[in-house]
């Protein structure tokens, strides 16, 4: 009896220590038997308080009656399939007849309580099936990506969602994004994350950094073309849109129109084009925005004009030449002046982090989901990395990317330098760098010597 005390004290100290320092690893040993259980127990009263029950039908009271048996009880949705994840539960529902999926969707806090999870969200698969997925830990508090993810072309896993999965930036679906956030919210890190996911595949990556280039130059060897002030950007931009209407030429080209080829068989974009003359697609990330946007005379406001106008036709032509825009900046409202609103509405992605005023996360998400924006404004200044992700459909979530270093993505970005793809219309932008280092020297050695 002793040793069984001694044991079981030992698993109690055990599963407080591993839920305390490694929630991850609680959870996979402890916690998910533990809440599979709790569920299954109490779904059934826990279902009726939170009014998700329906009462009998007709024809089962009229059985009830002829057979003389009790009034059958009210019935909650059934369990379709009910499986354990990394990070949660994933509990799948047929909604009885009478419900709806909002019922669901509204009663999610109550549930969170009820079942003794930290978070739990809601989904509809189709027509009366709701997806309920429940998390047991904080998995925003330490982000850790799982070791295997949907690889597609274009499709970047570039941060961890608040119920657990993984939150893609997929351009090849919503081909502009917008990423706002205040100095200091996370919005290098996630955009380390994004050319990090973006290094090996067959991409050109094109950077715009006002900034004198700090934040996007060290991941130089990775980028086919760089700009560091307004001028140079323009002339990229402009450069752009050279080789943009070359590829709509060479998609004319190609589109073999006739009556024996298949509809499916047309080019309407790259992607419709054989592997062997397919142009290779284009990100240009653009650091900082109003740089580009803020003018002090009449030559900087033309030059601005012409920024802009060349931003809006790569927006709202670049898709089908495989040209993809991720737009940085702290404020991308109408005070950067005119054109601004009609670029925004081209910028289907969302993504905002944390903000100093409602006003900065009204440009974000005011056109798409005022729960966006509460969400938004509500994040705390000492979690750098939360931010809020929507798109037109105005759904959104909760995400925080993992943490990685200037350090790691400079790594990334050498390591994959050699599938740098070489465009001629932008060989005049290409960065000149230095040849990689055989190995490290030690500063000792190459500094000179001081007294």
């Amino acid at each position: 009896m002793t040793w069984f005390m001694v044991a079981v004290v030992v698993v109690v100290a055990a599963a407080g220590f591993l839920r305390w320092r490694r929630p991850v690893w609680y959870w996979l040993t402890f916690g998910v038997v533990l809440a599979t259980v709790r569920v299954l127990v109490r779904y059934a009263s826990v279902m009726d308080a939170c009014g998700l029950t329906v009462p009998p039908s007709r024809w089962r009271l009229a059985l009830a009656r002829v057979a003389n048996r009790p009034v059958p009880e009210s019935r909650p949705p059934r369990i379709l399939r009910l499986r354990p994840t990394r990070t949660g539960l994933v509990l799948r529902l047929k909604l009885r007849p009478g419900q709806d999926a909002f019922d669901v969707a509204a009663s999610t806090d109550r549930l969170r309580h009820s079942f003794g999870m930290y978070g739990v969200t809601s989904r509809e698969v189709r027509s009366g099936v709701v997806e309920v997925r429940m998390t047991g830990y904080d998995v925003l508090k330490q982000v850790q990506m799982p070791a295997k993810t949907d690889t597609r072309p274009m499709r970047v896993p570039v941060a961890l969602r608040e119920d657990g999965s993984v939150h893609y930036r997929d351009y090849r679906a919503v081909p502009h994004g917008l990423t706002l956030g205040a100095t200091e919210s996370g919005k290098s890190v996630y955009q380390r994350n994004l050319v990090a996911g973006l290094a090996p595949m067959d991409v050109a990556l094109v950077g715009i950094d006002c900034k004198q280039g700090v934040e996007l130059f060290p991941l130089a060897r990775r980028f086919s073309a760089l700009a560091d002030d307004p001028d140079t950007a323009l002339e990229l931009l402009e450069a752009l849109v050279s080789h943009m209407e070359e590829v709509y030429q060479l998609i004319r080209a190609e589109q073999r129109i006739s009556v024996a080829v298949p509809d499916a068989e047309i080019a309407a974009d790259i992607w419709d084009l054989p592997d062997d003359i397919r142009p290779v697609p284009v990100v240009v990330l653009i650091d900082e925005v109003a740089e580009l946007a803020l003018f002090a005379s009449k030559d900087e406001e033309k030059r601005r004009d012409r920024i802009i106008t060349a931003l809006v036709r790569l927006a709202q032509l670049g898709r089908a030449a495989g040209i993809y825009l991720e737009i940085c900046g702290q404020r991308f409202g109408s005070e950067l002046g005119k054109g601004i609103t009609m670029l925004r509405a081209q910028l289907t992605g969302r993504t905002a982090h944390r903000v100093n005023d409602e006003t900065s996360a009204n440009m974000a998400f005011g056109d798409i989901s005022p729960d966006a924006v509460l969400a938004a404004i509500q994040i705390p200044a000492e979690t750098r990395g939360i931010a809020i992700a929507g798109d037109s459909t105005g759904g959104w979530h909760r995400i925080r990317a993992p943490h990685t270093s200037l350090r790691q993505a400079v790594n990334t970005c050498n390591k994959y330098a050699d599938r740098t793809p070489d465009l001629p219309a932008l060989a005049a932008y290409r960065p000149a760098v230095a040849a990689l280092p055989s190995a490290r020297v030690p500063l000792s050695k190459t500094a000179p010597a001081t007294a």
